[in-house]
């Protein structure tokens, strides 16, 4: 039976969403899982890892830990690993997974592949699928490596439903230490307190038919009204209109939604290999013959400022 070891991602004091994820995958090819907490104050999650189906919990509770670097919270993978005795280790696609899952591999001497999309083992071989050309190619990978470190690309495994279940067996793991190297003073966060892109079940985005901030703030409105993750493309960052952390794309983030809703986005390349695992897409532009109706399950041809204010007003007498 293979062990896969899962590394929690945590935010804020919560396990996201895609924790659960690699779990659930874990447990539907028959692997024995366990999971790695690292932080501060971690005592309250357990549980919650527990019931998402993890059989054992590594856990790095320590007041060093409460800020990310990725060379100490590498030292404790490798610890969990070695104890575990880890045939894959699997991060969720986050900045802190791509940091640290390189790292953590050139320490045990094993593969390292990122963006995967699914992954089987026959035997002692193992094979990966992931993307490449923005998205214009599936791979196929044969690893030649009896273990494996891998990134997963969000939303590429599906949750199962609460309740899915583990058993409680909490390993603790002693606080590596501090990296002499690298100090990390602070963290700072999107102070907008706007929801994850990586969490978000819809996802707003915007691209150049907005036009100016009169635009965007009508489009805001409308994923406010969903209760949806705000993003936006490439060129909208590049004019200085939109921040790099709403950037959805292949030089951004990957979302995988149930709905992704592209308002104003013609659909470069670039922007569509970060979003077409959404379960729905819905596209509104103005040209109809912009590439994005071409991934697009529903679309609308027409004017975004004429447009959005209909769509709101549906929103509003469904809520009714």
């Amino acid at each position: 039976m293979a062990k896969v070891l899962v590394i929690a991602d945590i935010k804020r004091g919560e396990v996201k969403r895609s924790t659960a994820e690699l779990l659930a995958k874990a447990r539907s090819i028959g692997a024995e899982t366990a999971v790695v907490a690292i932080g501060n104050n971690l005592e309250a999650l357990i549980p919650g890892l527990v019931s998402a189906g993890s059989e054992s919990q590594y856990v790095a509770d320590d007041l060093g830990l409460e800020l990310f670097s990725a060379a100490p919270y590498a030292s404790c993978i490798v610890d969990a690993a070695n104890q575990f005795g880890a045939d894959q280790i699997w991060f969720a696609s986050t900045e802190s997974g791509k940091a640290v899952a390189p790292r953590v591999a050139a320490r045990l001497g094993v593969a390292c592949a990122t963006d995967i999309t699914d992954v089987t083992s026959t035997g002692d071989n193992i094979e990966i699928t992931r993307p490449a050309i923005a998205n214009k190619v599936i791979q196929r990978v044969k690893i030649n490596s009896e273990k494996l470190v891998a990134v997963v690309r969000a939303g590429a495994f599906e949750m199962t439903a609460e309740g899915a279940g583990g058993s409680e067996k909490v390993i603790r793991l002693a606080a590596p230490p501090a990296d002499l190297g690298a100090v990390v003073k602070e963290l700072i966060a999107d102070a907008s307190g706007d929801i994850d892109l990586g969490d978000a079940a819809i996802v707003v985005s915007v691209g150049r038919g907005v036009k100016d901030q009169k635009g965007i703030d009508l489009v805001k409105a409308l994923a406010d009204d969903l209760g949806a993750g705000f993003g936006t493309s490439r060129a909208m960052v590049d004019s200085g209109l939109m921040g790099h952390n709403k950037q959805v794309g292949q030089t951004g983030k990957i979302v995988a939604p149930k709905l992704y809703i592209a308002v104003g986005i013609s659909g470069a390349i670039q922007h569509l290999s970060g979003m077409t695992g959404s379960q729905v897409i819905v596209a509104v532009n103005n040209d109809p013959e912009a590439p994005i109706f071409n991934v697009a399950d529903y679309g609308i041809v027409g004017d975004l400022f004429e447009v959005v204010p209909i769509l709101r007003q549906q929103i509003k007498n469904i809520k009714k």
